[in-house]
């Protein structure tokens, strides 16, 4: 079988080969020839390129999908998170050792910035190839051609959203290719984001709502040129973009709803992330919505996985009886305690950080972090069945929590495994399965099977409003955009407008968006626009672009909350400490590509190697 090709050159070159199912076939560095199923024959009718614009949703799920899925290295490059692998020198956690443009950036063991930039430019190439050939097919109506174009450049903007916020500038690519090029040159991220939001001006233009929710949406089309106003400075215009999302049809989901509607033990956060409720008709909430499930074509052959890369690994051996100090914890299916099947089998992989799981939680009433729906360690019983005989007192006793005076006596290796084996986590997010137990129909124990998930929905949009209305200085307005988000999850409102800031809604995205938004992208995102306004952030800093690379909001705010990286006597048992500096508010653009584009230039990021050979971005589209 043939293996997806990574590179840039030749990615963005070679024409997208189209086929009647909607599926895209790519090829190694030369085009296979002669072949019938090319665009020209097959991208003639309206249907066919209907069925090419389909390709482009399931090809988002990728970030959130997987063995140590993308979105982890997202994760790690934040406030909120590190790689909580112990047992590997390999991982992402010494960033400023492992994070180089020549290094593995597309592994399971190391991590995956490598493969946001091959998927979104491979994006970026099959969006390219619908817009440039629209005018091939005799439409019914302008609405119909309109409608299709939109998608696709909703498509295009997103890919570019993201590229710009993780690797900054980079090249600007708005026509299909049919040769090899080998004569990129980065574009100035303003330049790239100005255009995108004329893309997405006319997508919200053209698109509608009401539509089958793994489709773009008018509201999903506006809530993601909020965001490109925003990161362009257009305070007014992300909050109009916003109102086109909050004033449509969609609404809070505040009654339960769907699968477990019935069961009183629940409430509606949890309804709110059934795999099964997240596409209905009803849930008036999603904006946009990514479908995999196990009967459709394409759907991920290894599941979700999302419950082996964000919960615990208890199971590991380490967790001791606090009497005999014997291994207490089993992942057998069979057990008469059967943790796996009730919470899936974690290994620890995104390790949420203190600030993330306890120090945001500053009442009791929120559903988000209430029990049944948040689990704590301590919610565990001793399960493994070898301590009936060996330490029977402990035996389904529910697990007793470490302190510091105790830990060397509660975990078998001590402190360090409390990285990987003892942490609290969102259940109601990651779970998947049915109402009581984990389903999977690719692992034993299970791991997280096929899923539809979030990209876009309107508590984020709230969120968003509520952040440009801060940037405006509208406090007043901000907080009640975010006490809309918490009324939903009955956490207390907040009441002294003064006292809002962007800390205030980082810290609301963190509990409303768990393992939806890209938080590395976002951050960056916000600390371009301190750099670019000179507004003062809330740690009484004012950052500008001549110092970007050395001295940034990123930085700072990850520095102040991610005990994990402020500390520096944080040790994995691989030996790995975390570290991680202001540079990395961009990512290395991989120098494989830098390389192979000869006649051009592609920049790479202050900080890395390669840098000191840039050449000014273009400041214009070619």
């Amino acid at each position: 079988m043939k293996t997806v090709n990574k590179n840039i050159i030749a990615g963005l070159a070679l024409t997208a080969v189209f086929v009647a199912s909607g599926c895209t076939k790519r090829s190694e560095l030369y085009p296979e020839a002669p072949s019938k199923f090319t665009p020209d024959v097959t991208l003639t009718t309206p249907a066919a390129f209907r069925n090419a614009l389909a390709s482009l949703n399931p090809s988002l799920r990728f970030e959130f999908f997987g063995d140590s899925a993308p979105l982890l290295s997202e994760s790690i490059f934040t406030d909120a998170a590190v790689d909580g692998t112990t047992d590997k020198t390999t991982p992402a956690q010494d960033l400023n050792v492992r994070i180089t443009p020549t290094a593995n950036l597309d592994s399971d063991d190391y991590n995956k910035i490598g493969r946001y930039w091959y998927a979104w430019y491979s994006g970026i190439k099959d969006a390219n190839v619908i817009i440039s050939r629209i005018d091939n097919a005799t439409w019914s109506s302008p609405a119909d051609r309109n409608s299709v174009l939109a998608s696709a450049y909703f498509h295009r903007a997103y890919r570019y959203y993201r590229l710009v916020h993780e690797f900054g500038d980079v090249p600007l690519v708005l026509k299909e290719e049919s040769t090899i090029n080998k004569s990129y040159f980065s574009t100035q991220r303003m330049v790239i984001l100005r255009q995108m939001k004329a893309d997405l001006e006319f997508a919200v233009a053209n698109l509608t709502d009401g539509n089958a929710k793994g489709d773009i949406s008018k509201g999903g089309a506006a809530h993601l040129l909020a965001k490109v106003d925003l990161a362009l400075g257009l305070f007014d215009d992300a909050i109009a973009a916003c109102n086109v999302a909050i004033n449509g049809p969609y609404k809070l989901m505040t009654a339960r709803f769907g699968v477990n509607a019935v069961d009183a033990s629940k409430n509606v956060i949890w309804d709110m992330h059934r795999p099964e409720n997240k596409a209905m008709a009803t849930n008036t909430e999603a904006l946009y919505v990514v479908l995999d499930r196990e009967t459709l074509d394409g759907a991920t052959p290894s599941g979700s996985q999302v419950m082996r890369n964000c919960c615990p690994m208890w199971h590991n051996g380490t967790i001791l009886t606090p009497g005999a100090l014997k291994p207490g914890m089993s992942d057998a299916v069979t057990a008469e305690f059967p943790l796996t099947l009730l919470y899936g089998r974690g290994i620890g992989r995104l390790r949420p950080t203190p600030y993330a799981t306890k120090y945001i939680w500053t009442d009791n009433t929120d559903l988000r972090h209430a029990p049944g729906n948040w689990m704590n360690m301590t919610d565990l019983v001793y399960n493994n069945s070898a301590i009936k005989t060996s330490d029977p007192t402990w035996y389904g006793k529910k697990l007793e929590q470490y302190t510091p005076a105790n830990v060397n006596q509660r975990f078998l290796n001590g402190a360090k495994d409390t990285i990987r084996a003892w942490f609290s986590w969102p259940h109601y997010k990651v779970f998947i399965g049915s109402s009581q137990f984990a389903s999977d129909k690719w692992w034993s124990p299970p791991r997280g099977t096929n899923t539809d998930w979030y990209i876009f929905r309107l508590a984020e949009t709230y969120l968003l409003r509520a952040e440009a209305y801060i940037w405006k200085g509208q406090t007043a307005s901000a907080m009640a955009d975010i006490n809309m988000v918490r009324a939903r999850a009955q956490a207390q409102l907040l009441t002294d407008a003064g006292a809002v800031n962007i800390g205030t809604v980082l810290d609301e995205r963190q509990r409303e968006l768990y393992w939806e938004e890209p938080r590395k992208t976002e951050l960056t995102r916000m600390a371009y626009i301190f750099a670019q306004t000179g507004i003062a952030a809330y740690n009484g800093k004012s950052y500008n672009m001549a110092s970007f690379s050395t001295n940034n909001f990123f930085y700072d705010r990850i520095m102040e909350k991610n005990d994990f990286y402020k500390n520096p006597n944080v040790v994995t048992n691989s030996g790995n400490h975390y570290t991680i500096s202001p540079y990395h508010v961009l990512w290395p653009i991989p120098q494989h590509d830098i390389d192979l584009n000869t006649s051009g230039r592609i920049n790479q990021n202050k900080g890395y190697a390669g840098a000191e050979l840039n050449v000014p971005a273009l400041d214009k589209i070619q």
